[in-house]
């Protein structure tokens, strides 16, 4: 076997054992992370929505479920769950959109158990999960037909994004909603860096779910990815030692 495919491998089987074992260490206890702005603003367009009966709208991105892209709209669904859960039971449901086909079959699947969940009266509205476009722009165009048609007062933006993503951060300023933001690419983060009123840099993409959804497995997966970068630093610094030494 390829060494580096080895070592790709060992990565991943040791990162999901820690992260069991975290989860086990840690599931009685509660986990404490830095205070983030977007989140308090999310929190509060939330309750705004649920008691104004107004509606939350997820955008996902267009990255492919089999692409490399991935994480970051799995990352999107997991703040959808959360989402759905919170204000399903609203007026106005939450609404997904989203440019790929799996991750919107996935959206759907989402909003249609959290609707069983919180037991609302009358039937599901699959309306609410949207393939709003194939390609980046058209996807971004489909998104902001959904943001003007359904009156969002919160637009939550999570997974890959492009420059398309200006048109979506443009639709919600019009809209005077609030905008919470995150990519996985530079220009999409650039973007919505600059669009947002609280965007969410790096890594902050994939620590939304544990901010909207309290989970043991959410933290420990945070946690794994403080070990992981730390290790990261260590072999970069060790590298550099014996670079200097003479022994690379």
């Amino acid at each position: 076997m390829n060494l580096v495919v080895l070592v790709a491998l060992s990565l991943v089987v040791g990162s999901a054992l820690l992260m069991v074992v975290l989860a086990i260490l840690r599931r009685n206890s509660a986990s404490v992370f830095r205070k983030l702005a977007a989140f308090q603003s999310l929190n509060q367009a939330v309750g705004q929505a649920v008691e104004g009966g107004s509606r939350l709208h997820v955008s996902l991105g267009s990255a492919s479920l089999v692409s490399q892209q991935a994480a970051s709209g799995l990352a999107g669904l997991s703040v959808l769950r959360g989402l759905g859960g919170i204000a399903a039971g609203s007026d106005l449901p939450p609404m997904a959109t989203s440019g790929d086909p799996g991750l919107a079959v996935l959206s759907r699947d989402i909003l249609q158990s959290a609707h069983k969940e919180s037991a609302v009266a009358g039937p599901f509205d699959p309306s609410t999960a949207r393939l709003a476009g194939l390609t980046p722009f058209s996807y971004a165009a489909g998104g902001m037909i959904a943001e003007a048609n359904e009156g969002a007062s919160a637009n939550i933006l999570l997974g890959s994004f492009g420059s398309e993503a200006g048109l979506l951060v443009d639709a919600s300023e019009r809209q005077e909603a609030v905008l919470l933001g995150a990519s996985d690419s530079l220009p999409g983060q650039a973007v919505l860096t600059a669009g947002s009123q609280h965007p969410l840099v790096g890594e902050e993409l994939f620590a939304t779910p544990e901010y909207i959804q309290h989970q043991v497995l959410h933290a420990a997966s945070l946690n794994v990815q403080d070990v992981l970068r730390w290790l990261i630093i260590a072999s970069m610094l060790l590298g550099a030692v014996l670079k200097m030494a003479g022994v690379l």
